[in-house]
């Protein structure tokens, strides 16, 4: 089924032109590279994986409970328009807020692949063209996956946030080639990864905490990339270059704290946006949930060197300073750690499921007739 036929609104063009800037940067140095950068290029190369063959899309998913979500998550919860909620309201509530919250991680899984694209195309050393070149293809994987899920699982689209697609053109229109690194690796990738984490640690559904545990795994390589090839960077630039990137920084994490609200969805069950705002404010859930979801972007940012005094009171305003202290190095082994260990599970099951086929298939033999 095309997407179009199962969009909420339909958006107003098929597609999304964003005019290139910047220079394409070739290197003829093939020979020479940084140890860690092209270790983790390895691993990339290692850590490819088949969406088709590692997920079980077999299993079984309640459209209209795809996440297990509690009332309590909802933003309508307790407001004067939750008691009229009849419960098939309710169910239409829980698909639409899975199918808004998937739908931009795919759209932003599809900026993330055209900027790993970017990068290959301008960063001027070879090792860090390698690497990219592998998260490109990780980047596809990923939309690939969450279209999958959205269209055979949910069976609805919502169209690219306003807010998200702001700071995607605003990272891909700057014409400095570390932007994209620090737009895409730095800001959305770290804010993702939090709220793809979130909602795998929460789940109780088996196919979403497979595609987001093993989406995970790859994004942590690709936080760790933009880290290397930042902070090496970063060190070299003047204090007004530094002051430039730690606005961008700034003007990005106000765009993505506004961009949780779901307020699309409120809006598609008849409440006025300004109402919908309100609630998505007031909601103790959300509050808490936006807050989480800067748990990696924090500590990356002053990680790669930007923790200018401006910067650091923005995340005052925010209320996550203190993030900046969170290391990301455990993070990320959990990310791999849980990965890994639903591989094991998934692996030991099918391996009883062959012995116990063997068993049968032993015992019809050796059945009398």
């Amino acid at each position: 089924m095309p997407t179009f036929d199962v969009y909420t609104t339909t958006p107003d063009d098929p597609g999304w032109t964003v005019p290139a800037t910047g220079a394409a940067r070739f290197d003829w140095e093939y020979d020479a590279g940084r140890d860690r950068l092209l270790a983790l290029y390895q691993k990339g190369k290692d850590k490819q994986w088949d969406g088709t063959k590692r997920i079980d899309w077999d299993l079984e998913v309640d459209p209209y409970d795809p996440l297990g979500t509690p009332d309590e998550a909802l933003a309508l919860y307790g407001t004067r328009h939750w008691a009229k909620l009849t419960a098939k309201d309710r169910a239409d509530l829980r698909r639409h807020y899975a199918s808004w919250q998937f739908s931009q991680f795919l759209h932003g899984e599809q900026g993330a692949m055209i900027c790993a694209a970017r990068i290959v195309e301008s960063v001027p050393d070879l090792d860090a063209k390698f690497y990219s070149a592998t998260q490109t293809m990780d980047e596809a994987r990923h939309a690939e996956i969450y279209g999958r899920f959205l269209h055979e699982k949910i069976g609805l689209l919502y169209p690219i946030n306003d807010n998200l697609q702001s700071l995607l053109g605003d990272t891909l229109r700057d014409s400095r080639w570390d932007m994209p690194y620090l737009g895409m690796q730095v800001l959305i990738e770290g804010l993702a990864l939090a709220a793809f984490g979130m909602i795998r640690d929460t789940t109780d559904k088996p196919l979403p905490q497979q595609i987001l545990a093993y989406v995970m795994q790859d994004e942590a390589r690709h936080v760790a990339f933009g880290r290397m090839a930042l902070r090496d960077y970063y060190k070299q630039l003047t204090d007004a270059e530094l002051r430039e990137r730690e606005e961008f920084v700034i003007e990005g994490c106000y765009l993505m704290r506004d961009r949780l609200r779901g307020v699309e969805v409120l809006e598609n069950f008849g409440i006025p946006k300004a109402e919908a705002e309100e609630y998505s404010e007031q909601s103790e859930f959300l509050a808490l949930f936006r807050k989480l979801l800067f748990s990696r972007i924090v500590p990356c940012v002053k990680d790669i060197g930007l923790w200018g005094k401006r910067l650091q009171q923005a995340y005052v305003d925010l209320g996550v300073l203190e993030l900046g202290d969170s290391s990301l190095d455990l993070l990320m082994s959990q990310d791999e750690e849980i990965a890994e260990k639903l591989d094991a599970q998934r692996f030991a099951a099918e391996e009883r499921a062959r012995a116990a086929e063997v068993r049968r298939t032993i015992e019809e033999g050796g059945a009398p007739d």
